[in-house]
């Protein structure tokens, strides 16, 4: 037996996509890749560098001109002194002898000065960080976006959609934070540097004992942020767990309220509830007692300043301008510390975050594409063969066994059998969304696994059972973005199939807005629809799932004629549920098990009295037993 050029699906690990990841272990390959996406804004990165480090630098020089040039130099008249003033104090002479000032206002007006620009380049550094930011996650969420669209079903299949969109919103926001924080971390270290050597040049003893308690709060915020770090985890859990149990109840609506479920369903999200309320409570007890502490510190480093740079002043030993900068210092002594603190459970957060993005951006597998795709001609005949196909979803498990049938150019088929029976697999695997191995499909003579899926998918039109309505208007959603469907084809499209008539009587006709999942029209409609986008994109085979289940006679004779003009030149397969279908069908294959156990034309498989009869029988006699 002849077999595809693809290759056997690997067995994949697709618990990982369920698996909650901590971010433990600072990942430096990781964050050098994130930084990859930052490359081409590098120019305004380096800008906003710039731009903090003098609004850095400016923050320092706003406490020296209030202590040491108005009280030591204006008010107290010092006039030597061995305190570095940055140039302050001969800037504030400046101005009061070039603009004929009183001293006191020339300070005001350095002060005010120096403040306006610190305050514009501080801005100006948070809009080109915060810019550089956004641009470069941009970039990242569209080549996530772009990934995940290209994966297979099979993907999907074992891969929930919510623990995906997870990686495209919440985890891209978590480096949104880390990527921001590491640039105002900068900010914070620069005024440390320069108030610390500032500090030591005024009085070493003094400064060095308050070094002593950076080492306390060091390993203080250390170890709180390490207990924090599990509890955070914990409060983000139960709050996914809070959301996913709302999002599954409110979208049961109906049926809990049909089987009186709701005080279950309350007792069910109240315990939840409760789980959530003691995490955020331990971390609110746990953030209060850390900025007790904090504040303590900053107050007991005050009180030292204040006990031992007064016996200094009083003993001629320091400026009463020194002690007042020692005062201002303080936080930004201290600051950088708490926010480093802060930073690094965001860095930890976010590497969890950047684990999942990447293993979501890594992840391999593809449909297979042929190196040297067959050239298929511009109209085709739409002839079908399935030769000795065999197929499972998981290696283990077989869903088709030795198919092998022939679909005519131009003939409907109608397809029948038990659920479970490989009906919608051998769908999938004409449109190829699944690599098959053994086996082949050809059509009109091309090995289908020759053929890019893309070019097979555009000769291909299917109508599935659930069929999905796009946000954006009507006429948006019979030509699903193909500029070559015109206005006037999807209306000649609606027309043919008979949903022209109800899409006329909309406020906005064919740009009339369609709600989430088209829910401000009927099934009927949906599926008349359904059958204009297909016939507007005017496929040469047929793939059409009936589903005209609980819809109300005159709209089922709608569907059946427009399904009579849609079918009509094309090679049809017709997944069948309704007796009037199989019968119009030229002939019906039918599933057992994954095999064809029969294929023939209706009258033929009727005389047969095999499970094409009994399958027969029991709907007609369901049918004949319904009320009218």
């Amino acid at each position: 037996m002849a077999t595809n050029p693809t290759s056997s699906p690997l067995r994949r690990d697709y618990s990982m996509f369920d698996a909650e990841l901590s971010g433990a272990v600072l990942n430096f390959s990781l964050l050098r890749r994130l930084l990859g996406w930052m490359k081409p804004y590098r120019v305004t990165l380096g800008i906003s560098a710039l731009l903090i480090l003098a609004a850095s630098t400016l923050q320092v020089l706003l406490p020296i001109i209030i202590s040491l040039v108005v009280i030591d130099h204006i008010i107290r008249g010092e006039t030597e002194t061995l305190t570095p003033d940055l140039g302050m104090v001969d800037a504030t002479e400046w101005i009061s002898t070039t603009f004929a000032v009183h001293p006191l206002l020339a300070a005001c007006i350095l002060y005010s000065l120096i403040y306006v620009v610190f305050a514009f380049a501080g801005h100006a550094h948070r809009m080109t960080l915060i810019g550089s930011v956004i641009k470069g996650l941009r970039d990242l969420r569209q080549d996530l976006f772009r990934h995940l669209e290209t994966r297979p079903s099979s993907f999907y299949d074992r891969v929930a959609v919510g623990r995906v969109m997870t990686r495209v919103t919440n985890d891209i926001e978590a480096l949104y934070e880390l990527l921001r924080g590491i640039g105002s971390l900068i900010g914070e270290f620069v005024p440390f540097f320069v108030a610390l050597t500032i500090m030591l040049a005024i009085d070493v003893e003094l400064t060095l004992i308050l070094l002593l308690v950076l080492p306390v709060m060091g390993s203080v915020t250390h170890f709180f942020r390490r207990a924090t770090r599990q509890l955070f985890r914990l409060v983000r859990l139960s709050i996914s767990a809070l959301n996913q149990n709302m999002h599954e109840n409110l979208s049961g609506l109906q049926v809990v309220q049909l089987s009186d479920r709701q005080q279950f369903n309350l007792e069910r999200y109240t315990s939840i509830n409760e789980d959530n309320r003691g995490y955020e409570l331990k971390s609110a007890r746990l953030e209060t007692l850390y900025g007790a502490f904090t504040d303590s510190m900053a107050h007991i480093a005050l009180g030292t300043i204040l006990w031992y740079g007064g016996g200094e002043v009083i003993q001629n030993q320091m400026s009463l301008g020194g002690v007042i900068l020692f005062t201002r210092f303080i936080d930004m002594l201290f600051h950088p510390i708490v926010v480093l603190g802060e930073q690094t459970n965001i860095l930890f957060r976010a590497m969890a975050s950047g684990e999942r993005i990447f293993q979501a951006l890594d992840w391999d597998e593809i449909i297979h594409e042929p190196a040297r795709p067959a050239r298929l001609p511009d109209r085709i005949r739409g002839e079908i063969n399935f030769n000795h196909l065999n197929f499972g979803y998981d290696e283990d498990i077989q869903i088709l066994h030795d198919v092998t049938f022939t679909i005519e150019a131009g003939e409907k088929l109608a397809i029948v059998g038990p659920t479970g029976s490989g009906k919608s697999t051998m769908i999938r695997l004409l449109g190829r969304f699944y690599d098959f191995d053994d086996g082949q499909i050809f059509l009109d003579g091309v090995d289908l696994n020759q053929i890019h899926s893309r070019d097979l998918r555009r000769r291909i039109g299917v109508v599935l059972q659930d069929f999905h309505i796009f946000s954006g208007t009507i006429y948006d959603n019979i030509a699903l973005g193909d500029p070559q469907i015109t206005r006037t084809m999807a209306q000649q499209a609606a027309e043919r199939v008979n949903a022209h008539g109800f899409i006329s009587v909309l406020p906005a006709g064919y740009d009339t807005e369609l709600s989430e999942r088209g829910q401000n029209l009927s099934q009927g409609q949906r599926q008349l629809l359904a059958f204009a986008r297909v016939l507007a994109a005017d496929p040469e085979i047929l793939v059409l799932d009936e589903a005209t289940a609980s819809i109300d006679t005159e709209t089922e004779l709608l569907i059946q004629d427009a399904l009579r003009k849609l079918t009509e030149g094309r090679t049809s397969i017709i997944i069948a549920h309704r007796l009037q279908t199989v019968q119009e069908a030229d002939r019906v294959l039918v599933l057992q098990d994954g095999n064809v156990a029969e294929l023939g034309t209706h009258d033929e498989l009727l005389a047969h009295r095999g499970l094409y009869y009994t399958l027969h029988s029991l709907q007609f006699q369901q049918q004949a037993e319904e009320p009218d």
